[in-house]
């Protein structure tokens, strides 16, 4: 009998504990990452505002802390996150407003000019002897489409008015969408604020289980790069903007705030904010005197030129303790791949991948050095 048990097969392969165990943890793993896959999949057409959200915490998250500590409503924990929710509701829609009542001002303005220019005509204005190059030309051009009131009809036929409309229509369903958008970035952000503490505390346990030290380091590098960039881009530009935007109302540039407010958000991208100051001169030239719009681009260069030289590269190469060239690549490769948010978010990976190649570099195994 015993024979019989010693002579029995052994089964041609069998699993140790260890080899279980490691294939459980490949397909946890593969599960966990088709799962995030479909995850992200299902949320693309909120991915963004989320990013928002999350985009508005860290740069807010030191000055709520600040407040919070000093707080009197403490039991009413909510009141504070929704307090701080709502003010960044208004930094955005302070400045929509501005534009929107300097816009609608001159809607009016406009269904006057195309009525006018359609029964009895439009004779040049005063500005267009203030045109410094092809000044016969133009206003014979303007005397001969728009002076006469039948060139003057069919000419402003010729735009297609039903395009327009639809044009319209496209511009308000945009909108729409982007505010909807918006709903759910301060959602977000409402929420980040409310749970923030366990927020990080989950996120700063994941981290050290995938990644060690190491990726806690490379997440406080992400966020101070975000910080550097709201500090060298966003408050920055908003500077230019506002002082340029003095300019433009000493100068007598009509609709100062709506261009200060444009300057300002054409500033936080590098190379725009003098585009900007090329429009507002050009139309200082043609509305206001030469003089002005000398003015205008001279000051508005020289605002620039500190900016971009001094300023900028101190508060976000400080920061991200990157070379400046790498901070102007990452924001114009940010900008191009994810549009406005890219701002923040090219700093943000360009500083991560930085700091691993300069981790890597450093460490004495990878050396040649003897």
């Amino acid at each position: 009998m015993s024979d019989q048990i010693q002579k029995t097969p052994l089964p041609s392969r069998q699993f140790s504990l260890t080899e279980r165990i490691h294939n459980q943890r490949i397909a946890q793993i593969c599960l966990s990452i088709i799962l995030l896959l479909f995850g992200l999949y299902t949320i693309k057409a909120f991915l963004i505002a989320l990013l928002w959200g999350l985009i508005f915490a860290i740069a807010s998250w030191p000055l709520y802390l600040k407040i919070r500590r000093k707080w009197p409503l403490q039991k009413y924990s909510f009141l504070l996150p929704l307090l701080f929710s709502f003010i960044i509701v208004l930094v955005f829609m302070l400045p929509l407003s501005i534009i929107v009542a300097e816009a609608s001002k001159d809607f009016e303005v406009l269904l006057n000019w195309v009525t006018q220019a359609s029964h009895s005509g439009l004779p040049p204005p005063d500005w267009l002897q203030n045109i410094p190059f092809e000044k016969d030309k133009v206003i014979h051009w303007w005397d001969q489409n728009l002076s006469n009131p039948e060139s003057a009809s069919a000419l402003l036929s010729n735009l297609q008015l039903k395009h327009g409309i639809y044009l319209t229509q496209k511009i308000g369903s945009q909108l729409l969408h982007r505010g909807i958008l918006f709903i759910f970035s301060i959602l977000t952000l409402f929420f980040l604020f409310k749970d923030g503490d366990s927020f990080i505390e989950q996120c700063l346990r994941g981290s050290r289980r995938l990644f060690g030290k190491q990726g806690e380091n490379i997440a406080q590098q992400m966020i101070a790069s975000v910080h550097g960039t709201l500090s060298g881009l966003v408050l920055v530009g908003l500077g230019q903007g506002f002082l340029l935007g003095i300019l433009y109302t000493i100068c007598g540039t009509p609709h100062a705030a709506m261009f200060g407010l444009f300057t300002a958000i054409a500033a936080m991208i590098p190379f725009c904010p003098i585009i900007a100051i090329g429009i507002v001169t050009l139309v200082t030239l043609t509305q206001v005197s030469s003089i002005a719009a000398l003015v205008i681009l001279v000051v508005g260069a020289i605002v620039v030129f500190v900016a971009d030289h001094f300023i900028r590269p101190a508060l976000i190469g400080g920061s991200t303790e990157l070379p400046f060239i790498w901070v102007l690549v990452s924001i114009l490769g940010g900008v191009e791949t994810w549009g406005i948010i890219g701002l923040f978010i090219g700093p943000a990976i360009m500083s991560a991948i930085i700091m691993l190649w300069n981790n890597w570099t450093k460490n004495p195994k990878f050396s040649n050095e003897s």
